[in-house]
């Protein structure tokens, strides 16, 4: 006999208004227009080093991805990605779960990051009635609609709402489609299942975002910049919420997964830059590296001609480049965002530094659109 499920209708949630935030994104941002500062004089060799890379194959026309950890939005950067991303210098982004949320709740209020440790004690962390309404409700509306998971809530904040569809006409719809269209009837299923639950009235949800301006997934939605989102299913407090549909978490972060390794075939004479990532970007890199260059041998073809920038705040304890891959009994084969990237056969570079100064050097080192 299987164990019971917990029943999260039995969960009280709490407006987000309420909730004391340690940042806010009018006051803490990181601005593009201010000198950088923090850098290490090696770290800054760095910074020039990797601007040059990024310069170079721009003017070639290929690929400059961005991974990045949610630090970076939770610490500010958002503006500084969305100029970065509006002069052409970024051809994809990526995050986490967790870089989603803060990025929409700056948008939506303008203010992001609890306290943990004070609201776990509690039995309140996470439980935050519009974020978990209104991103699950984007990811089954995206869903349904053939979008990725950073571009369903991108949608969201650049429309500020959403179309809630009637549910007669989503069940018409499930029927119509289920035997020549399994999988949109599926997701006009799951949707129509969240609805229900919800027991939401058709038509437009508005849902104003007054800090729209700092949202880097609306950003990226309007100026057609892919921004794709990696979730791991429970990491993120949206699970929390009876709204979360398992089936729309899944389709959307599928398509970004996809989205993401076509922008990984593509790097060619281009630039990945690991920002603030221990884990997500170089676990979603080596998956997507391998099925890339599977198709890219079938025809006949290599990928290996591009350059990898890890950024973290660890000190360097092995020097990859000189001595290879550590052995297992030394700390440093453990440091998943150094060895993944080196086991990739191209050009690494470490750059110890934080990441706003990294990310900001970086904006005014590259200046003006490409």
């Amino acid at each position: 006999m299987s164990a019971p499920l917990f029943d999260r209708s039995r969960l009280r949630f709490r407006p987000l208004a309420e909730r004391r935030n340690k940042v806010r994104i009018q006051a803490d941002h990181v601005s593009p227009d201010l000198p950088p500062a923090g850098l290490s004089p090696e770290a800054r060799l760095r910074v020039i080093e990797a601007a040059a890379a990024v310069r170079s194959a721009r003017a070639a026309g290929r690929a400059a991805i961005l991974a990045f950890g949610a630090h970076a939005i939770k610490n500010g950067l958002g503006p500084v990605l969305i100029r970065l991303a509006e002069r052409g210098w970024l051809t994809h982004l990526a995050t986490n779960g967790a870089g989603v949320i803060h990025d929409w709740e700056f948008a939506y209020q303008g203010a992001s990051s609890e306290d943990v440790r004070e609201n776990l004690a509690r039995g309140e962390f996470g439980l935050w009635r519009e974020t978990g309404l209104y991103l699950n409700l984007a990811l089954a509306v995206g869903a349904r609609a053939g979008l990725g998971y950073g571009e369903a809530v991108g949608s969201l904040v650049q429309r500020e709402g959403l179309d809630i569809p009637a549910q007669g006409a989503l069940a018409e719809e499930v029927s119509a489609l289920a035997a020549e269209r399994p999988g949109e009837a599926a997701a006009a299923a799951d949707l129509l299942a969240v609805l229900r639950r919800l027991e939401l009235p058709p038509g437009f949800l508005a849902v104003p975002h007054p800090w729209k301006r700092f949202g880097l997934q609306a950003a990226a939605f309007r100026l057609g910049v892919p921004f794709t989102a990696h979730p791991m299913f429970g990491h993120d407090i949206i699970y929390s919420h009876p709204a979360s549909s398992g089936a729309a978490v899944g389709r959307t972060a599928e398509r970004d997964f996809l989205r993401y390794v076509s922008s990984v075939a593509a790097l060619n004479g281009g630039v990945y830059l690991s920002v603030g990532s221990a884990v997500m970007s170089p676990m979603i890199f080596e998956k997507a590296l391998s099925m890339a260059r599977n198709v890219a041998q079938a025809e006949g073809r290599r990928l290996e001609d591009f350059r990898i920038f890890v950024v973290d705040l660890a000190p360097p304890s092995w020097d990859w480049l000189r001595d290879g891959e550590p052995p297992p009994e030394h700390p440093a084969y453990y440091l998943r965002f150094m060895k993944t990237f080196s086991r990739a056969g191209v050009p690494v570079a470490y750059v110890q530094a934080d990441n706003r100064a990294f990310l900001a050097g970086l904006c005014a080192e590259l200046g003006a659109p490409v």
